[in-house]
């Protein structure tokens, strides 16, 4: 069996750190992705670079892989022939599977924007040599094991996380997306979205699914509870005292709030329906709480405050 230099298949020295390693698996998977270059080889190329990426990215891969690597020099230095070597000790059991390494969304963007292939396992585009399988799993043959069904690793989902304001989420919104090879599409978001909501577009991942999770930013007036919002209004002294009339400005439009008089701050009010919509219906809708705090007024004149002593003194008179 052929034994794989990875560290020559990425061009990296064998004490390569992992930002160097990485750096030099984006620059030749790009160089030879199928979707870019179309010339004879080129796939194969790209197999043996996302096998290598797979194993010295990955820890617990790498180390094992430099253990082999030293016992195989030992051995070849000793005048041993490949057709000879002792396998038995570095076989993966017979039937067990390697786990893949799926990349962020982040890594995703930075090494192929929208190619196909991209995304999720790397090892996507067909399956490892018999040199991987034997010492990692997934199947493979030699050394006295027989020949097993290759086992192709799943597409890994992709997601994203994108902010929106109260105000998106409660219209419904689009996003434009763009990606490096210039390739772009447009996500609709649905009213009623919430934190945590995540909107799939189906195959726009290479293959794969997209999924852009929702972030709702803070807002500076409303405070979201499932569909319901909540809010507070400043009411001056006398509207609570004697009554009346103040303007509330929902997320649509601006509504008029009858304060009965006598009313305490703190006092809540429901605006039935003047909430957020319903992401599964977006024409039912929840609530708007309104809580009132009352203000003082300041910077009386010496007339005004005769007069709220006056009432004073014919409170405590009574």
């Amino acid at each position: 069996m052929e034994y794989k230099d990875y560290y020559n298949t990425l061009g990296v020295s064998k004490t390569a750190a992992d930002d160097e390693i990485k750096s030099a698996y984006r620059n030749l998977a790009r160089q030879y992705h199928p979707d870019v270059n179309k010339e004879p080889g080129a796939e194969e190329k790209f197999k043996e670079i996302n096998e290598a990426y797979q194993v010295l990215s990955d820890k617990e891969k790498r180390t094992k892989y430099d253990q082999f690597g030293s016992e195989w020099q030992r051995y070849q230095h000793s005048g041993g022939q490949p057709g000879g070597f002792n396998w038995g000790p570095w076989q993966q059991e017979q039937g067990a599977r390697t786990s893949y390494r799926t990349v962020s969304p982040e890594e995703f963007s930075e090494m192929f924007g929208g190619m196909g292939g991209g995304s999720g396992s790397m090892g996507g585009l067909g399956g490892f040599s018999d040199f991987f399988e034997t010492l990692f799993g997934g199947g493979g043959f030699g050394g006295g094991f027989s020949q097993q069904t290759r086992q192709q690793p799943l597409k890994q989902n992709v997601e994203y996380e994108i902010d929106l304001s109260l105000h998106e989420a409660y219209t419904g919104t689009k996003r434009t997306l763009q990606f490096e090879d210039g390739r772009k599409i447009e996500a609709t978001i649905p009213p009623g979205v919430k934190s945590g909501s995540k909107v799939r577009l189906g195959g726009q991942a290479g293959g794969a699914d997209l999924f852009l999770k929702v972030n709702i930013l803070p807002d500076p007036v409303f405070k979201r509870k499932g569909d319901d919002l909540t809010m507070d209004l400043d009411v001056d002294l006398f509207t609570a005292i004697l009554g009346g009339e103040v303007g509330v400005n929902t997320m649509t439009k601006a509504v008029r709030l009858t304060i009965p008089e006598g009313s305490d701050s703190e006092k809540r009010f429901r605006l039935t329906g003047l909430g957020m919509p319903n992401l599964k219906n977006p024409k039912q809708f929840g609530d708007l709480y309104v809580t009132i705090r009352v203000t003082v007024p300041k910077h009386l004149t010496p007339a005004e405050k005769d007069k709220f002593r006056e009432i004073r003194n014919m409170r405590v008179a009574r």
